[in-house]
């Protein structure tokens, strides 16, 4: 009880000798304009299943998120596949660029990943067949790029979001770093709520401030108490991913206190019981 008070009052004197050699008070965290925050499934469920797969996604629903992220490659064909690399080398048993594969040869590999000491095994899915699976029952939340340097994937994009109603239920948000791509999007949907995203290490808060995107996507290393309390000024909701699995979980504690709205989660489980004040 000693050490503890001990710690109060050196805090206490730490506080005012800021205030006394500044002349300011520390800044405080604001309200958020979302509360409670969104869980979005990052990738699905995917600490218990294979990334982007029709299982994670579904994992995920079943958890009750606020939304499915998936992260969207075209083929040769030009068909929409849930992928988030560059490569399929990493997720799946073959190798090379999505974009030089036809759907059909895509099919023959399949997703491969270890839980439990145990492989599992799983098809890449298609942004049709997952849409078909979930239709207007979930919220997703969809991460568009350049296909070789071109805005090639929003316009059958945005199509197939309107074929299954998704646009006019407002069951969509749509994210990307390339702010040509997130224009594409404005250009043919403008009732989409579009998030711009930061690279880590490369946020710019006067630029965020300034967009017309009414969310705003940042690496946790970036998130301040200053940066979260200027744009919900600005009236940005403030959505966070992590890149470092080890630190993820202080990390989604930290901002957490900070109040922003949306957690790119890779651990659902462990958010919901954060945001549920049990952690």
């Amino acid at each position: 009880m000693k050490e503890k008070c001990l710690f109060r009052k050196t805090a206490f004197f730490l506080i005012i000798s800021i205030i006394a050699l500044t002349g300011c008070t520390p800044e405080v965290p604001q309200p958020g304009l979302v509360d409670p925050p969104k869980i979005i499934a990052h990738r699905g469920a995917n600490d218990r299943f294979n990334e982007h797969t029709l299982t994670a996604y579904k994992i995920a629903a079943n958890d009750g998120v606020d939304a499915l992220e998936i992260d969207l490659r075209m083929t040769k064909d030009d068909v929409l596949i849930a992928m988030h690399d560059e490569t399929i080398d990493r997720t799946t048993n073959g190798e090379g660029e999505p974009e030089h594969y036809t759907i059909e040869e895509m099919k023959e590999y399949e997703t491969v990943e270890v839980f439990n000491q145990k492989e599992s095994e799983e098809e890449i899915p298609t942004l049709v067949e997952i849409l078909d699976t979930f239709g207007t029952s979930e919220h997703y939340y969809i991460e568009t790029r350049l296909v070789d340097g071109a805005t090639e994937m929003e316009e059958p994009l945005i199509n197939y979001l309107n074929m299954y109603d998704l646009v006019e239920k407002s069951l969509v948000t749509i994210q990307s770093f390339s702010q040509a791509s997130l224009e594409k999007i404005q250009q043919l949907e403008d009732d989409i709520p579009l998030t711009l995203l930061y690279k880590k290490g490369n946020f710019e808060l006067e630029e965020a401030i300034a967009v017309s995107y009414p969310i705003i996507g940042m690496e946790s290393t970036d998130v301040t108490v200053t940066n979260v309390n200027q744009l919900h000024r600005a009236g940005k909701e403030v959505h966070v991913y992590f890149t470092n699995p080890s630190s993820q979980r202080e990390e989604q504690k930290r901002v957490h206190e900070l109040n922003v709205d949306g957690f790119f989660t890779d651990d659902i489980l462990f958010t919901k019981e954060l945001i549920a004040g049990n952690e």
